[in-house]
């Protein structure tokens, strides 16, 4: 049984309330990507966040979409939305929504809730997609425009609220990037007077480079799948690094310590570092516990004059270094005589320690901008199923 619509609500479909404009490829002699003609966009490819950042351009475009208008992904995935920003050519993965009997903004917000019937109904094909009476039939509940235009500001401001978070959480990134840089290398600003040139960088004089493995007591590959999962010793592998540390909620395989010694591998003390060494190298994070790794990962195990957070962030740093030496297969990767070479900076360990400090407040401020982005994206779904339908209602 369908819910009653609110009052002072109408039940209209896409078409009532919009156009449909279904996307045409152009030629392949008039795309080009030096920038003339109209912008051209295939497909969702890309999309971003909002508005989309073209490749390429159109000489002599056949559909367009206009500034204002929504775009909608129509083949896989189907789905994916974003709003134009200026003219664009469309290619036939996409297709252009106007709304003339609806606020724009609502329409941008209601679509949202739509596109999983859309999703739907496109997986009962072959090849994912769906066409122009499916996004024309696509229903909708509409208040009053006044009504309409209250709740697409709401939703509005939490999405500039989320812009402005992953805005901060990428200038963030670019700090932490620089710092680490910096610091890794030159250490604390104002300490050194001279310095010199090194296989990881200007150096202070007083530093040497050395080998990873002469600063750790041993390092540990990882081995092959046990066949028994059954204990209490965690089995991490590269998707369970999710952060700096790895929290026993992201483990869902254990095994016994007799498994560990039939895969011929030991298990990692806590206070380690892990990092991948196949296929993307450089995820990185520090155990709390004693686990056991598969063959993707290994572990360093500091000695006492190498901070282990010195270590995770100089391993971060030599990821270029990683995938220059890295064995050269169909997927790359780093053997334990690879992760013995990396080159690192062997620094005091009281100085060590100032860095790490410095670090790891903006590691913590990354961290905090990331829980409030999550809390706003929290805030929007709910706001929306509670907006969207009517359940909450707001004074136009």
């Amino acid at each position: 049984m369908s819910k009653a619509v609110p009052e002072g609500w109408k039940n209209k479909k896409l078409v009532d309330v919009g156009n449909v404009t279904m996307g045409q490829s152009p030629s392949s002699n008039d795309v080009n990507d030096s920038g003339n003609g109209v912008p051209f966009l295939q497909g969702n490819a890309e999309f971003s966040s909002n508005n989309p950042a073209p490749a390429k351009w159109c000489t002599s475009p056949l559909k367009l979409a206009n500034k204002g208008d929504i775009l909608l992904s129509v083949r896989a995935p189907v789905g994916a939305l974003n709003i134009a920003d200026q003219e664009y050519c469309i290619g036939r993965g996409l297709a252009a929504i106007r709304f003339n009997k609806a606020d724009s903004k609502f329409g941008w917000y209601a679509l949202f809730k739509c596109v999983q019937h859309l999703k739907k109904i496109s997986q009962g094909s072959t090849f994912e997609s769906v066409n122009k009476k499916n996004i024309e039939m696509l229903e909708f509940i509409l208040p009053s425009l006044p009504e309409q235009r209250k709740i697409a500001a709401i939703l509005s401001s939490v999405d500039e609220a989320i812009e402005k978070t992953k805005a901060v959480i990428e200038q963030t990134k670019v700090v932490k990037k620089g710092l680490m840089q910096e610091l890794l290398t030159r250490g604390i600003p104002g300490r050194h007077k001279k310095f010199k040139r090194t296989a990881v960088g200007e150096i202070p004089e007083e530093w040497e480079v050395v080998r990873v493995g002469e600063l750790c007591d041993y390092i540990v590959p990882g081995r092959n799948k046990p066949k028994l999962f059954k204990g209490k010793i965690p089995w991490i592998t590269t998707p369970d690094i999710v952060g700096p540390e790895i929290k026993d909620s992201q483990v869902g395989l254990y095994v016994s310590l007799d498994e560990v010694k039939k895969c011929g591998t030991r298990v990692v003390p806590s206070s380690s570092v892990i990092m991948s060494c196949v296929g993307e190298f450089g995820i990185i994070a520090i155990t709390t516990r004693e686990i056991v790794i598969n063959q993707q990962l290994h572990a360093f195990i500091p000695s006492n004059d190498l901070d282990i957070n010195f270590l995770r962030f100089s391993l971060i740093l030599q990821k270029p270094y990683m995938e220059k030496i890295a064995t050269k297969t169909a997927v790359p990767y780093m053997n334990k005589f690879n992760c013995n070479s990396i080159p690192i900076p062997k620094t005091p360990i009281d100085e060590q320690k100032n860095i790490i400090n410095v670090l790891l407040s903006i590691e913590r401020k990354e961290r905090i901008e990331q829980e409030y982005l999550q809390y706003l994206n929290c805030v929007k779904t709910a706001l929306m199923q509670v907006l969207l339908t009517g359940e909450l209602r707001v004074q136009a």
